[in-house]
């Protein structure tokens, strides 16, 4: 479970970073683009992690 969680928080570390890069009024918009998607796919990619934390939890109750 402890490399869920490593991995979980990078993803959302990384969607943070991604954020104050889109921030940035200097951003062409094909690198924002670009940043939109990476982000989203971060995030994405943290939600599975947390949804399969949570079926795990609800396994472990119903024990």
């Amino acid at each position: 479970m402890a490399k869920e969680s490593e991995d979980f928080e990078s993803k959302l570390e990384s969607a943070k970073k991604i954020l104050e890069a889109l921030m940035n009024p200097e951003i062409t918009l094909s690198d924002s683009v670009k940043a939109y998607e990476k982000g989203m796919g971060e995030l994405a990619k943290a939600q599975k992690i947390l949804e399969e934390a949570q079926v795990k939890i609800t396994e472990i109750k119903g024990k």
